[in-house]
């Protein structure tokens, strides 16, 4: 099981995210970028929301930094650690779009993008971008065969419901052949969604049983990831046993890749954290 960063700062969700962070800035996230690059973690994460309702920010965390502007600046100051987009709305994007900004920031990054994808659950930002929030899951279906078949492509064609394109020249694009897509969600469509056009799956809001019961009845692909975050924020100087029960609770529930968070005071109390953790992992 590979062992994946939360990114702080870029976030500000309710429960998981540490005061220090309200005023720490893009110093910081690099900081950290670079420690957990160095330490052998596998990916650093950035979300997307474009205007978050008032009443919904309460909920959510109003915070959300540009997974495009925030990740293509970590790529030039890391070298090996993925970027993930965690996740980006297929809704609010034109496959193509998607194709040539985030495949741009593929090919300066050396092959280093996962693509998170989801569909989308705040009706009032779909209608904020003209996009069309009841038929959303069938959009995306189509938007996600559409960005397969065009991800990686110089001339990319596709023919579907919702999206046509051939003819057109998409240059740069994506460096590696098959740009990995996590689709996140928590119903059965959305792991199906993503056992038919992804390479993982991040679900959130499950219990492990009922995790545990949907992934047993689904026949997927070799290589298939599942995602998922560790729980509560770990410590893992102050408490490492409960980092190590909290890893393991993941593991056994059928990740293969572990998302944390990390309890923290400070920037550098973060990178610390980072170091404890990774030593944790080698001991393991």
């Amino acid at each position: 099981m590979r062992v994946g960063i939360t990114s702080p700062v870029v976030t500000a969700l309710p429960g998981f995210h540490s005061a220090w962070e309200r005023s720490a800035g893009i110093e910081e996230l690099t900081r950290i970028a670079e420690a957990a690059d160095r330490l052998g973690f596998d990916h650093l994460t950035c979300s997307e929301h474009v205007a978050v309702p008032v009443e919904i920010a309460e909920q959510r965390g109003g915070t959300y930094w540009d997974p495009l502007a925030t990740l293509s600046f970590l790529a030039a100051r890391t070298t090996r650690i993925r970027l993930v987009t965690q996740v980006l709305v297929l809704g609010y994007h034109h496959p193509l779009a998607v194709a040539k900004r985030f495949g741009t920031l593929d090919l300066i990054s050396g092959g280093r993008l996962v693509l998170g994808l989801g569909v989308g659950s705040i009706e009032e930002e779909f209608a904020l971008l003209g996009a069309e929030y009841a038929g959303r899951g069938a959009v995306a279906d189509d938007a996600l065969a559409a960005l397969r078949a065009s991800m990686s492509q110089h001339l990319p064609s596709y023919d579907g419901t919702h999206f046509r394109f051939s003819g057109l020249v998409v240059e740069p694009h994506a460096t590696q052949t098959r740009v990995p897509f996590w689709i996140g969600g928590h119903t059965p469509r959305s792991l199906r969604r993503a056992r038919d056009h992804g390479d993982g799956w991040v679900p959130f809001g499950l219990p492990h049983d009922r995790l545990a019961t949907m992934l047993a009845g689904t026949d997927l692909p070799e290589g298939f990831e599942i995602v998922l975050g560790a729980g509560r924020p770990v410590d893992p100087i102050g408490e490492p046993d409960r980092t190590r029960r909290a890893l393991e609770r993941t593991r056994a529930a059928g990740a293969t890749v572990v998302n944390v968070h990390v309890t923290s005071t400070s920037a550098d109390h973060y990178v610390g954290q980072l170091e404890a953790l990774a030593t944790l992992e080698e001991d393991r």
